[in-house]
C-alpha cells in the first residue's frame, strides 16, 4: 500500500513531459479568439452542440474536432479575405467536452472531466481507495461483499478497441513504463476480482480460509482445517454458495460420508463457498 501511495504521489508531482497529442476542441468548450491588431474580431465563444462557433465577418465556422493550432490556421486562412496577413490566436478557456468513463465491478463507476493532460496512472490515483487483487487468488480473507479490483483484467477502450490491457505492473508494482496518455472519450474498465478462496467455519479444529483448487471437495477443506471437533454435528454441515445476487444452501451429511462412505455427500466446491459445520452438545 505504501508503494502504491508513493507511485501516485510521484505521478502527480512529476513535470509534464512531451505528449503525443494536442487537445481536441469539442461541443461545450469555451474559446477565446483574437486577431492581432483587429479589436473587433476578438471574441469569446462557446462551441455549440452542432460543433460550430460564430465569428464576426465569417459567420458560423466548425470548431469541434480541431486542435487549437488547427483552428488558428483555419481561421487565418478564412480571414485573409477580410484582414491582410491575419495573426490568429485560439485559447481554450473552458473545457467541458473532455470526459473519461470509468466502469466495472471493481470500482465505483462514473464520468471524469479531463481539464488537463492526464495519464492512466494519474487517473487511477484520482479514483480513490480501491482494493487490489492480483488475479491469482492472493489477498486477505475478505468476505464475499468486499469489492476488490482485478487490475490484471482491466483495460482502456478507445474507439471500440483495447489500447491498453493489464494495469497491474503499472499501478501495483510501479512500472511507469506501462503508463499511457488518456484521451477524451476513453472508457476505463476495471472488473471485480473473482473470489479464489473457500472458507471453513464452525465446529472444526482450525477455522480458516483455503485457496481454492480445481476439483476441491468439502471433506478436503474440512480435513485441511484440522477436521471436526468433538462437538461437531457432522450431518448438519452446510455449504453457503453465492450465484450472482442469489444465495444457495447445500446440505452435507458429512457423518454419512465418513462412516458409511456415501460419496454423494462429498460435494465439489466452488470459489467463494462457505462451509459451516454446526455445533451441538449431543
Amino acid at each position: 500500500m505504501r508503494l502504491k501511495f508513493l507511485i501516485c504521489a510521484l505521478s502527480l508531482l512529476l513535470p509534464m513531459l512531451a505528449w503525443s497529442a494536442d487537445y481536441v476542441i469539442g461541443e461545450g468548450d469555451g474559446l477565446d479568439i483574437s486577431v492581432w491588431g483587429v479589436k473587433e474580431l476578438n471574441v469569446g465563444v462557446k462551441v455549440r452542440p452542432d460543433g460550430k462557433i460564430t465569428i464576426p465577418g465569417l459567420g458560423d465556422v466548425v470548431a469541434s474536432g480541431f486542435t487549437p493550432a488547427q483552428l488558428q490556421a483555419d481561421l487565418a486562412h478564412r480571414l485573409k479575405e477580410l484582414v491582410k496577413n491575419p495573426i490568429v490566436t485560439v485559447t481554450v478557456r473552458e473545457i467541458t467536452n473532455s470526459k473519461v468513463y470509468i466502469f466495472g465491478g471493481g470500482v465505483q463507476s462514473g464520468v471524469v472531466d479531463l481539464n488537463r493532460r492526464t495519464t492512466l496512472l494519474q487517473l487511477l490515483c484520482s479514483i480513490g481507495n480501491v482494493g487490489a487483487g492480483d488475479g491469482k487468488g492472493g489477498g486477505s480473507a475478505a468476505g464475499p461483499s468486499t469489492k476488490v479490483a482485478d487490475y490484471r483484467k482491466a483495460y482502456v477502450l478507445r474507439n471500440g478497441k483495447k489500447v491498453k490491457e493489464d494495469f497491474y505492473r503499472l499501478f501495483i508494482t510501479g512500472d511507469t513504463s506501462e503508463d499511457i496518455v488518456i484521451e477524451s472519450g476513453d472508457a476505463i474498465f476495471i472488473p471485480q476480482a473473482q473470489e479464489k478462496n473457500v472458507y471453513v467455519l464452525g465446529a472444526v479444529t482450525n477455522p480458516r480460509f483455503i485457496e481454492y483448487r480445481e476439483g476441491m471437495t468439502v471433506m478436503e477443506a474440512i480435513l485441511e482445517s484440522g477436521g471436526f471437533t468433538k462437538f461437531a454435528r457432522q450431518n448438519d454441515t452446510v455449504i453457503r454458495r453465492r450465484d450472482g445476487d442469489k444465495e444457495a444452501l447445500i446440505e452435507v451429511k458429512a457423518k454419512d460420508l465418513v462412516k458409511d462412505g456415501d460419496l454423494s455427500q462429498n460435494v465439489k466446491l466452488s470459489p467463494g463457498d462457505y462451509i459451516i459445520v454446526k455445533e451441538g452438545m449431543f
